[in-house]
């Protein structure tokens, strides 16, 4: 039985497989970056217009958490963290004499994985319950684009092939999956700005004179 790994091989072992630099300067590569940083934008957008009511209390925390995620896989885009972490699994199970074994626990791990987001996904719907008419689309975005990170960060063979598969126009899978999940946080985030301007518009306008009549205004006639 091997010994169990200080923390320090274990570093030096994944800083030999992952180094901190671009990941994808492809133009696909700093175009999902632009997509991240929009939809971020657009969050803290929604969360600034967002009502402080306690009816909206939950609407107006999920957009805040929309706006940090975005920005982190905005980062984590370009120094490709996950890696990262794949790296380190790698490492963990060579110097712990499992590697042979790593595709059963990678297995194990995916299930685990989906049913955490699961579990996740399941708990946002409920939470936001009173609110999935005006969210849906950005909790299913975000849903999305976390199950693809999260098959990224496992670094399973079969799953990284069919990913970086080219679909149209020789696009690859990967991009496809991730702007998916992007264009509905947006779509979702630009149709509450929307809505949220129109609204403003109408209460800044003057009520019409029969309006005012069943308000009771009193007549400007004489």
């Amino acid at each position: 039985m091997l010994d169990e790994p200080s923390l320090a091989t274990v570093l030096r072992c994944a800083g030999a497989r992952w180094t901190a630099q671009i990941g994808d300067p492809t133009l696909t590569g700093w175009l999902t970056v632009a997509a991240y940083l929009a939809c971020m934008a657009l969050a803290i957008a929604v969360w600034r217009q967002s009502p402080l009511r306690a009816k909206r209390g939950a609407e107006r925390r999920f957009w805040a958490l929309v706006a940090l995620t975005m920005a982190v896989l905005a980062v984590n885009k370009q120094l490709d963290l996950q890696s990262a972490l794949t790296a380190t699994g790698r490492c963990l199970a060579q110097l712990q004499g499992w590697y042979a074994e790593r595709r059963s626990f990678q297995r194990q791990f995916i299930l685990v994985l989906l049913a955490g987001a699961g579990l996740g996904l399941g708990l946002g719907l409920w939470l936001m319950r009173r609110h999935l008419r005006r969210n849906g689309l950005a909790l299913g975005g975000l849903a999305i684009v976390a199950g693809y990170v999260a098959v990224r960060a496992v670094g399973f063979h079969h799953m990284e092939t069919l990913i970086n598969t080219r679909a149209l126009q020789g696009v690859r899978f990967n991009f496809v999956f991730e702007i998916a999940g992007l264009v509905l946080i947006g779509a979702n985030a630009a149709a509450l700005l929307a809505g949220g301007r129109r609204a403003a518009e109408g209460r800044a306008q003057p009520p019409s004179p029969r309006k005012k009549a069943k308000q009771g205004y009193p007549s400007t006639r004489h």
